[in-house]
């Protein structure tokens, strides 16, 4: 199976199985089910009558709509943790999420004492070159005031075509008069990847989530800290704390970008597509310089499919602490209506054979964060770096 086969939040083709209930036919109904063997059709009728008890009973009026969406998102949710259903604009995000592009004004928005506040411009973006700036409160858009208790209406009304104008109102800085300020939007490139040259011939580099662009971008990354170092880098940090996870497709990208050969994942579902095994191929980026992982609790799923296939095939020293423990794959199944479900398709197993799920990832080396934090206090990049510079010299006398 190709490397770009599958993906953790991968979309495919979904069916939409329409049918409709009455108690009329439900004679009918069960007589085709026997016969079949396929539909509940005895649940079915079951969840009808509930349907129609709340309709005619609950205390205040349910428009219908709102109860059928609720009763698909409770069934989809009881399977477990990571399934889910997804309306129009919760679908709408996880695209762009895993796409690593959109059209808007490039602000991360956050909640801060109970207003929209400024994360931070993404550089380059509308929102930078106007000045915006961390700690910025955003106070309405297009002369609507925005809601603090609902940030994805904000975060979807900055979005919009390219070339058309927002005008926003902020509080920015220390200032009490509110400020207008009118954007045009443009594409924004959400970058997954940052880079820093730390030490002399030494790279770090950092993955925040897995989305299409992470593997192409983290490439890139690295030959510009290997240019840094002359043209070869002896030693490289991949920081996958609190990296959620993402798109399986990044993370095979991302853990053969280190790897000429041996097994970066294997998966098994009721499915055909959902069982397969991925190898990688020739061409590892750092030649075989020594590298370290640095993983925590928030390093899960598709994070913990990199740390385990390097660490399982000898090529990186896993320091940190345990991983979160997320051994499944999830695909996004299209429905009608800019809908989709996200449905648990596949366990997967690191190279050895390990199911991580509800375990996580020991590292090899356990480093633990500091307990207060300060600038620049960072207990497990010193002790990555540490363990990394004995490695280099161990490596550096062998050759």
């Amino acid at each position: 199976m190709s490397l770009k086969v599958r993906g953790l939040l991968a979309v495919s083709i979904g069916t939409v199985l329409g049918f409709s209930l009455s108690l009329g036919s439900a004679v009918l109904a069960e007589r085709q089910d026997s016969e079949r063997g396929n539909l509940p059709w005895k649940e079915a009728r079951l969840l009808a009558e509930v349907l129609e008890r709340v309709k005619r009973d609950y205390v205040d009026e349910v428009d219908d709509e709102r109860l059928m969406e609720a009763a698909i998102r409770g069934m989809v949710a009881n399977l477990d943790p990571h399934s889910s259903y997804l309306n129009a604009e919760e679908y709408d995000e996880i695209r762009i999420s895993t796409s690593g592009n959109y059209s808007g004004v490039g602000l991360e928005l956050g909640i801060a004492k109970g207003r929209i506040v400024v994360v931070a411009p993404m550089d380059g973006s509308p929102a930078e070159d106007a000045g915006f700036v961390s700690g910025d409160v955003l106070l309405s858009i297009d002369g609507v005031p925005v809601d603090s208790s609902d940030l994805n209406d904000a975060v979807t009304r900055l979005r919009g075509n390219p070339g058309t104008r927002v005008r926003v109102a902020i509080l920015h800085g220390d200032s009490e008069d509110p400020q207008s300020v009118e954007l045009v939007r443009s594409q924004i490139l959400v970058s997954t990847v940052h880079s820093e040259y730390i030490e002399p011939a030494i790279g770090y580099v950092r993955l925040t989530h897995f989305s299409e662009t992470s593997g192409a971008d983290l490439r890139r990354e690295v030959t510009k800290l290997s240019a840094l170092a002359g043209g070869h880098l002896e030693g490289m940090v991949l920081d996958l704390r609190g990296n959620p996870g993402g798109v399986l497709d990044a993370a095979i990208e991302v853990s053969d970008a280190f790897l000429n050969d041996g097994l970066i994942v294997s998966a098994d579902g009721r499915v055909p597509d959902a069982s397969f095994k991925l190898v990688a191929e020739k061409g590892d980026i750092l030649d075989g310089a020594p590298m370290i992982v640095l993983v925590n609790g928030g390093s899960a799923s598709a994070s913990e499919i990199v740390a385990g296939a390097l660490q399982d095939n000898h090529r990186a020293t896993v320091v940190g602490t345990a991983t979160f423990g997320k051994g499944s794959v999830q695909t996004v199944m299209p429905l009608s209506h800019g809908r989709a479900i996200k449905l648990t398709t596949s366990r997967y197993y690191t190279p050895s054979g390990r199911s991580i799920h509800r375990r996580g990832i020991a590292p090899d080396v356990v480093a633990e964060p500091a307990v207060v934090a300060g600038a620049g206090t960072d207990p497990q990049l010193t002790r990555a770096l540490d363990f990394l510079k004995t490695q280099r010299v161990a490596s550096s006398n062998t050759e």
